[in-house]
């Protein structure tokens, strides 16, 4: 809803006073740009996004402000047009001024007979007469009573002059002031002084037959123009009014002061100039190192909590999840330590008389706990000890004692009849001495019986072999278990260059080899730059790496498939330019990658993350040629 021009000439006063407070200096701009707002009826919304530009932040308070003072203006042009309650309430102040009125005059009038004496006053008195000291005294009451009801008439009437819309305009007063005003004149009191407040009214816009502004008596006027102010303008003004502030001197009355010395210079605040904070040697790594055994602790933190949940064990699963509060330096003493302050009570000091015994301890039963026992979460630094080895001689006296205990067992059992006892163990070298007068009496006999017993303990023994003996399908997962070895300290890998790899030949043994070895990698072929990248374990690099600088005959051609210049095939060889350890494998099975150009082998290695393998071979290759140049 707009206003008209009258209510937004009114609100100007305000509007300015209110744009003085929130900038710290008068803006006409935004004074216009404000009230133009209101005059179109913009709501809030809008209005914060008209002034947000000359305001900033303050924008928001500033409209909340003059809306309020809007319905303050509105709410008094309603109470203008009037009512039937603001006429009652006039009445009854008009009502009231009248009766106290009354009553002072009646006052006065019995005050003044006594006081004279007078005839009639005596009848009304009965007789009886009042002490000169009684008199005085119900002078003086009726006088700061008349005095009391004149003060609150003039701020009454002052209050109406502020509000027109309650009793007319200002200065328009009734015959009961007037009545208040003369008592109080005839009694030698001064009336109270009302402060007039002048009302702010627009001057009158004057233009002559020319357009131009003239005043009453029609001289022309010189309006001020008042341009638009830029933020960076406002912010200069602000800027250079602060460093104003800073450079004034003390003013004369710190100088007359007893306490103020002339030989202290007072230097205006300045900004100190920044300077170069370089940090101390070590003081990062330290911090890494902090940060690194904080999280080394938290994680074990939670293995070990994960092992208690499986356990049940609860209290050691909360005593797993607490964490130290705040950071200790190196070589501080915690006050109390982290484990400890889980178990203790959270409002005890600690100190070295604190007496534990009668204290309460979280989670602390006569119960006791046996928690499983579980692997180190970290590898263990102990270093690797090699087996103790025994002589021939020894392994022999070692092996006559394992034989003893297990014959002393098997006679002991036969002593005790829980067995019976073995066969005499006959061959033909000892036949006579075993058998004695039988072998005399039918040798044929004898013979056969010992062959056939020769013949059965080699059967046993062959099917004791026989058992033991791996099948097809073992011995293969046995042969494969061996290539495939355990990588989890790292991946071996190998880097060749060879110089020219066009012979079929030799691209199979590679390949071939390279499964068989259960190696991953690949192959990229270029112009005297053809890599061979191999990945696996310790053994199998090994093998491989005799197949390449030993078995293979480089400078051998025997096939007509096989391309390159002479020069090439002469000078052919390979070259092991790197071998290392990885964390993973970078590549999957063997395969061959034909590069025409460096760029797309490059991108081959990059894709798999190695491309400082195809760089070091190429710089390879580069100082070959020019020390063979």
């Amino acid at each position: 809803m707009s206003l008209p021009k009258r209510e937004m000439e009114e609100l100007r006063p305000w509007v300015e006073r209110t744009v003085k407070k929130v900038l710290g200096f008068s803006e006409p701009t935004v004074v216009t740009a404000a009230l133009h707002c209101v005059g179109k009826g913009l709501d809030k919304r809008k209005t914060i996004d008209q002034l947000r530009p000359f305001l900033d932040d303050s924008a928001g308070g500033f409209v909340e402000r003059l809306f309020e003072a809007l319905e303050e203006s509105r709410s008094a042009r309603g109470n203008k047009g009037g009512g039937e309650k603001h006429r009652k309430r006039d009445l009854k102040i008009k009502q009231m001024m009248e009766a106290a009125t009354k009553q002072i005059e009646e006052r006065k009038k019995q005050l003044m007979s006594r006081l004279l004496g007078t005839p009639a006053a005596a009848a009304a008195s009965g007789g009886s007469s009042i002490a000169p000291s009684q008199a005085a005294s119900f002078m003086n009451d009726a006088i700061e009573k008349a005095r009391k009801a004149a003060e609150l008439q003039a701020r009454i009437q002052s209050q109406l002059a502020m509000k027109p819309g309650i009793l007319g305009a200002l200065g328009n007063t009734g015959p009961h002031n007037l009545v208040a005003l003369a008592n109080l004149h005839a009694m030698g009191i001064a009336p109270p002084k009302v402060e007039a407040k002048e009302v702010n009214k627009p001057t009158p816009l004057i233009l002559d037959d020319k357009g131009r502004t003239v005043d009453a008596s029609g001289k022309e006027v010189e309006l001020t123009h008042r341009m638009p102010t830029l933020k960076a303008n406002i912010r200069a003004v602000k800027r250079e009014q602060f460093r104003q502030q800073l450079k004034e001197k003390p003013g004369e009355d710190l100088e007359s002061t007893s306490y103020f010395d002339q030989r202290v210079f007072i230097t205006p605040a300045q900004r100190p100039r920044r300077a170069f904070k370089f940090h101390d040697q070590g003081r990062f790594e330290k911090i890494a190192q902090r940060i690194r055994t904080k999280a080394q602790l938290e994680r074990l933190q939670c293995e070990i909590a994960q092992a208690a949940k499986k356990t049940g064990i609860q209290a050691s699963t909360k005593l797993a999840l607490i964490a130290p509060k705040k950071e200790i330096g190196e070589g501080e003493v915690p006050h109390i330590e982290w484990w400890d302050s889980f178990i203790l009570p959270s409002n005890i000091d600690i100190t070295p008389d604190t007496k534990f015994e009668g204290m309460e301890l979280f989670g602390v039963t006569n119960l006791v706990e046996h928690p499983a026992q579980i692997s180190p979460p970290v590898d263990t630094d102990k270093p690797v000890t090699l087996g103790v080895y025994l002589t021939k001689k020894e392994q022999k006296k070692l092996r006559r004692q394992t034989r003893r205990e297990g014959q002393k067992e098997v006679q002991e059992k036969v002593r005790l009849g829980l067995m019976p006892p073995p066969e005499p163990k006959v061959r033909i070298s000892n036949l006579m001495r075993v058998l004695g007068t039988e072998a005399v009496q039918d040798p044929t006999k004898v013979e056969a019986h010992v062959r056939a017993q020769m013949a059965k303990r080699q059967k046993a023994h062959e099917e004791a072999n026989a058992a033991r003996k791996l099948t097809a399908e073992q011995r293969k997962e046995k042969k494969v278990k061996k290539l495939k070895e355990d990588l989890i300290n790292g991946v071996h890998v190998s880097v060749y260059r060879i110089r020219n790899l066009q012979n079929p030949a030799k691209k199979f043994k590679v390949e071939a080899n390279a499964n068989q070895l259960y190696l991953t990698g690949t192959v990229v072929l270029h112009r005297d730059v053809n890599l061979v990248v191999v990945e696996g374990g310790p053994k199998s690099q090994k093998k491989f790496k005799k197949l390449m600088l030993h078995r293979i005959k480089w400078e051998e051609h025997n096939s007509k498939r096989d391309d390159g210049d002479d020069d090439t095939k002469r000078n052919n060889k390979c070259w092991l330019i790197w071998e290392g350890t990885t964390k993973e494998r970078s590549f999957g099975e063997m395969k061959f990658k034909q590069c025409p150009t460096e760029n797309m082998a490059r991108e081959h290695f990059k894709k798999h993350g190695t491309e400082h393998y195809w760089d070091l071979a190429l710089s390879k290759s580069v100082l070959d040629g020019c020390t063979d140049d």
